[in-house]
């Protein structure tokens, strides 16, 4: 350990851009098991582990690092996955660089930080190879059914947790495959679906039940389910797409079409431009780039070193030939393309952020004629209705609006063991009425 004064950080390499700029396979090759083990050995293990902190699962994240610099990566697998229920996903598409990976300590220090997304994914993707991943074992059958709506990562984790715990569980999805955005969501080039179709995989081997193309309110009423069930977990997300004040195309329904081979919403041979700077705009982007659009432009308000998204993803956005144009907003969609007010940063807003002001005469006109809103996303208001009854509990972007996988997950995982407390308590208070 502490080999971060003689060994640099080094990342996977990626595949070379005129090659992933025309196909959806995932960007980053593999770590091998030395590279991961050198990697893991620049951990300092330090007593005040900021990047466990800054973690939204809390992931042991120095003390599997050094059972991978110690070639012990069963043991690694166990520990990092005790915590995350989908630590290969997260090792792929949570953006380290504003959580772990930013605080690293040595990284605070100008060592550069240690590779702990790249890490992650390595070791479960070889507990994945070696068979470590084992099938879902709960240690006693309980009469209690829940029902999870919503099958997202949220939903996925809840699931999962309370299967372990032996209820019998029901996840409805209104979609046609389970994983949320994390299959119509995010593009392959992130995140390709076998990853996800394997966990999926094991939850239904585990006994854990889908209904598929089943939107709860439509098909099934929402008192229908309550009554149905001993609790029920709303994951339902964030779909409701915030508007810029001129015509485009969600980023959502992009994204869906996209990641359903549809040619419905198809950027090629066009001039396209995405207003917003999130992870979300960022996959619209590159996106667009793998369509064979003519020209892809980023339009945002403020600069570069103020936008929400991943800056590892600006960067292969950039790669790729993304073109960015900061401090812009646009004000109207024009025959010629979208017209846009110049901006530039005034005082901080109720954020803390330095909000955006119009600069006067210097509007300018862009030439598009695809114009894609990735301005985030609220919750949809017909669940109100559900998740104020009792016994009815919810998590993921439905709750905390369009937010990261890793938050998902954790929503799920705390959801699943009030669900619990609320069964057990119940369970009692019926007893003890007999």
């Amino acid at each position: 350990m502490l080999r971060f004064l003689t060994l640099e950080a080094d990342w996977p390499e990626k595949r070379p851009v005129e090659t992933r700029a025309r196909d959806f396979y995932e960007v980053y090759a593999d770590y091998a098991a030395a590279k991961a083990g050198e990697q893991a050995s620049r951990c300092s293990q330090c007593c005040v582990p900021f990047c466990q902190v800054h973690c939204p699962l809390s992931n042991n994240i120095p003390d599997w690092l050094k059972l991978t610099a110690e070639g012990r990566l069963e043991e690694a697998y166990a520990l990092s996955q005790a915590t995350n229920n989908m630590p290969e996903i997260c090792g792929r598409i949570c953006p380290q660089d504003r959580l772990c990976e930013r605080n690293c300590v040595i990284e605070q220090s100008g060592h550069g930080t240690v590779t702990i997304g790249a890490i992650e994914k390595f070791l479960t993707d070889t507990a994945w190879d070696e068979g470590w991943v084992k099938p879902l074992k709960p240690k006693r059958e309980r009469p209690q059914h829940v029902a999870i709506v919503g099958a997202g990562p949220a939903g996925l984790a809840c699931a999962e947790q309370l299967r372990l715990k032996g209820y019998k569980v029901t996840v409805f999805d209104r979609h046609d495959r389970a994983g949320g955005l994390l299959v119509y969501g995010i593009p392959n080039f992130k995140l390709e679906k076998d990853v996800v179709k394997r966990r999926v995989k094991r939850l239904t081997d585990g006994g854990i039940k889908f209904k598929l193309k089943c939107e709860i309110g439509r098909d099934v009423p929402f008192a229908q389910l309550r009554a149905g069930y001993d609790a029920v977990f709303v994951a339902a997300g964030a779909y409701k797409a915030r508007d810029a004040g001129i015509p485009g195309v969600p980023a959502l329904d992009y994204l869906i079409e996209s990641n359903r081979g549809s040619r419905v919403l198809h950027a090629n041979g066009k001039d396209v431009a995405v207003i917003g700077g999130g992870d979300t705009a960022m996959d619209c982007v590159r996106t667009a780039i793998r369509q064979g659009a003519n020209s892809v432009t980023c339009l945002y308000r403020r600069d570069r070193d103020n936008m929400p998204g991943s800056l590892r993803e600006v960067i292969n956005a950039e790669e790729e030939g993304v073109v960015f144009e900061w401090l812009t907003l646009p004000k109207s969609l024009e025959t010629d393309g979208v017209r846009i007010s110049r901006q530039r940063l005034g005082l901080p807003d109720a954020s803390g952020r330095r909000a955006p002001d119009a600069i006067a005469g210097a509007d300018f006109t862009l030439k598009a004629d695809m114009v894609i809103k990735a301005l985030g996303f609220d919750p949809e208001p017909q669940w109100t209705e559900l998740i104020a009854q009792d016994g009815v509990f919810a998590g993921g972007d439905l709750v905390r609006g369009a937010s990261l996988v890793v938050w998902a997950i954790r929503d799920g995982r705390v959801g699943a063991e009030k669900i619990h407390k609320y069964i057990e308590a119940k369970t009692a208070a019926m007893q003890a009425a007999e």
